[in-house]
Order: structure tokens, then C-alpha cells, then sequence
């Protein structure tokens, strides 16, 4: 229901998007035919994230597609999964790159990055409830991250949010991620006339 939901916001907004363009031609895309422009635009619509931040279709793609799957501890697929194996799934598909197996474990492979200079594919880190690490997720942009809630399974959250501002610890950057991140930005400008 959600996700029908969703994709009729999309469409409805295309729609006008696709008549204010017909009517000006301000804003041109470098290469009016590249299909992930468009599959930018729709994910920064649909995740609340502003069009010069996505820089991952294949992030977004990959966030979209498992929205709703059921939190399930120690799962690895879409009939239900945990934080980590969420976090583990989306870098081997997106990133081409393995991580650890628990939040504990993927926070030692990263280089520890401040709240202010979190970009699309970083980790974050919570300590919930404890002196560990007990949760990550996958830093989407705009304050938002995705990751799988214990109690509404995969979702999208905010880092503002009280409860997630509460128990934040710190984000993380994978080099190989981070280098991929950088290569993709440089690549998805939008060229203003």
C-alpha cells in the first residue's frame, strides 16, 4: 500500500514537473537522455532528499527496494533481516565491497567521520541502551539514514529525531566506498542555463 502510494505521488509529480519544463527551458540536464538522472529525481522526491545530494541511484534503488522487509535477527532476506546484514547486503550490492557481520565489527573497519560531514554510503553508528555499539545504518542524506528497525523493519529514519539523537554515536566511512561516493558526484551534475 505504501509503496503504491508512493509511486502514485511520483507519477502525479512528474506529471507537473514534466509541464513546467515543457513550458521553460531554464533547467537542462547535461545529457537529457540519461535515464539515472531521472531515477535521481525520483528517489530524491520519494526519500525526502534533495536532488543535488543523491548521488547513488544504486543506493537509492537498493533502499527503495527492501522499504517495509521485516526485522528479523540474524536474517539475510526480504522475508526479514537485522541492522548489520541490512548494512552488509547494501555495500556487496552497491559498493562491490564486504563489510563485517555486526555493528561492533563494521564500526572497526571504518574511518570514524563527525555528523556534520556524513555524505550518501556512510555508515552511522548507535549505542542503544548499552556502553556498544548496537545498531547501524546507512546514511542517505538530508539527516535521513535507512537501516532495519527492530520494530518497523527496514525503514528510513531521521538523525534529528530525538530517540536517534539520544543514543547517536558516531559515522563511519568505508575507503572504497568513500572513493566510489566521490567519483559518482562528480558525474551526476545538473547544468543550469
Amino acid at each position: 500500500m505504501k509503496k503504491a502510494f508512493l509511486v502514485l505521488c511520483f507519477i502525479t509529480g512528474n506529471l507537473l514537473s514534466n509541464a513546467v519544463q515543457a513550458q521553460t527551458s531554464e533547467v537542462k540536464v547535461e545529457n537529457p537522455d540519461d535515464s539515472e538522472n531521472l531515477a535521481k529525481e525520483y528517489f530524491s522526491q520519494i526519500m525526502g532528499v534533495a536532488i543535488s545530494a543523491t548521488t547513488s541511484t544504486k543506493l537509492y534503488q537498493f533502499v527503495y527496494d527492501w522499504i517495509g522487509t521485516p526485522y528479523r535477527l540474524g536474517g539475510k532476506t526480504k522475508t526479514g533481516i537485522d541492522c548489520s546484514r541490512f548494512a552488509y547486503e547494501l555495500y556487496e550490492k552497491v559498493f562491490n565491497t564486504s563489510i563485517g557481520n555486526n555493528s561492533r565489527n563494521i564500526y572497526t573497519q571504518v574511518n570514524p567521520v563527525s555528523k556534520s560531514d556524513l555524505k550518501p554510503g556512510d555508515l552511522v553508528f548507535f549505542k542503544i541502551r548499552s556502553k556498544n555499539i548496537t545498531h547501524v545504518g546507512v546514511y542517505i542524506g538530508e539527516n535521513k539514514f535507512a537501516h532495519a528497525s527492530t520494530s518497523r523493519g527496514v525503514m528510513i529514519s531521521n538523525l534529528e529525531e530525538a530517540y536517534w539523537r539520544r543514543y547517536y554515536f558516531n559515522g563511519g566511512r568505508m575507503l572504497k566506498a568513500d572513493a566510489q561516493i566521490e567519483e559518482e558526484d562528480d558525474s551526476t551534475a545538473i547544468k543550469l542555463n
